[in-house]
């Protein structure tokens, strides 16, 4: 499992499939424990984490962090990426501001999120945010709607949807923002409804029954990512 995690990173360090890429530092790809039970799928990198090359490490990770100390969740012991990989921005003066990603960008980097998926084998999905929801759940589906219930997916045993961080820290006003974080918190605790958070090392079939040749890379034609 891990090893088949370690190659699909480096690959993705190379990915061309969209032009996302271009104006990007670099791939961003998820982090956090390889045998967890419990996988966070945001939206795309920041500015902070396309500098620094991980997921949920600017504003909208701090406040994670707070909401996941809050609902009593060790962010040590998730696995945390991104539906996209790379960061979509547009110049503001001399800052890059977040442009939301295409559909065609979320479809480039789905064989990355797939196959973190595959690899990490999670029991509960945490989808923060519209983009990684729509990504997981289809394009129907609407957090304002639906958020913080579980939903039926082939990915998991358990995936729901709630407020991406970043949404709460665009909130004007204090007692609404207040609200919305305390909402975010609840939905978190969804995430204690599975337990240990981490599961014990176990062997890759893969890994004793193929050549390393044949372990864990992604075909050619799913080498696709944003």
């Amino acid at each position: 499992m891990a090893e088949s995690l370690k190659l699909l990173r480096e690959d993705a360090r190379d990915c061309r499939n969209c032009p996302l890429w271009k104006n990007a530092t670099q791939t961003v790809f998820g982090a956090g424990s390889q045998r967890a039970r419990i996988m966070l799928v945001g939206e795309q990198p920041g500015d902070e984490e396309d500098r620094r090359g991980e997921p949920f490490v600017g504003p909208a990770g701090r406040l994670l962090d707070r909401a996941l100390e809050a609902a009593g969740v060790d962010r040590g012991t998730l696995y945390v990426t991104n539906a996209v990989k790379h960061f979509k921005w547009e110049p503001r003066g001399k800052r890059r501001l977040h442009k939301t990603p295409a559909q065609r960008e979320i479809e480039a980097c789905r064989p990355w999120l797939e196959g973190e998926i595959k690899a990490i084998r999670p029991e509960v999905i945490g989808c923060l945010g519209a983009t990684a929801a729509k990504a997981l759940l289809g394009p129907a589906f609407k957090v304002s709607v639906s958020r913080g219930q579980f939903i039926d997916s082939p990915y998991a045993p358990r995936v729901f949807a709630t407020f991406h961080p970043s949404a709460i820290l665009r909130v004007r006003d204090e007692a609404e923002r207040e609200a919305a974080f305390k909402s975010l918190v609840r939905d978190l605790t969804l995430l204690r409804s599975t337990a240990p958070a981490t599961r014990a090392p176990q062997p890759d079939p893969a890994r004793s029954s193929a050549p390393r040749s044949a372990r864990g890379r992604p075909s050619p034609s799913a080498r696709r990512g944003g």
